[in-house]
């Protein structure tokens, strides 16, 4: 499925791009929450985070910290959100992996959210974090004594 990331990155749609490298691409978001609000994009097609190869992520966590501190020293601002969604029921609007930086200038502008916390007890923790490790490949997480 094409996306609009996809004519971006095939230059068929112009962008104020801020950084690129082989791997990743970050421009100015036409929609802005707050100026400055900056999308970060992988040059590889995939829809969902967990569908790049080791390679595009870890050039898109390198180059994350980067551009978040230009954001902030280019708006002023001293907070900013980072967010990054996938699926449709998590709201992802576009299906291209995408990161926004959103930075909050006086507290206002940019990102709203709420957070509807639940509770974890032990029993349901151990429980999910074994399903978890076991997804990884892994019996134990690191630095854990053996149960």
């Amino acid at each position: 499925m094409t996306t609009v990331f996809d004519a971006i990155l095939a230059g068929t749609i112009p962008c104020h791009r801020i950084l690129e490298t082989d791997r990743v691409l970050a421009f100015l978001d036409i929609a802005p929450l707050a100026p400055g609000h900056t999308l970060v994009i992988p040059k590889e097609p995939a829809a969902f985070l967990h569908e790049l190869s080791e390679a595009s992520a870890a050039a898109l966590g390198a180059s994350l910290p980067r551009i978040c501190a230009a954001v902030c020293a280019a708006t002023g601002a001293t907070a900013y959100n980072v967010l990054q969604n996938n699926g449709q029921g998590a709201h992802q609007a576009v299906m291209h992996v995408h990161f926004h930086i959103i930075p909050k200038p006086d507290g206002s502008a940019g990102l709203g959210l709420q957070w509807q916390p639940g509770v974890l007890t032990t029993e349901t923790g151990e429980s999910l974090a074994a399903s978890i490790r076991s997804a990884l490949g892994a019996e134990q997480a690191p630095g854990l004594p053996q149960a």
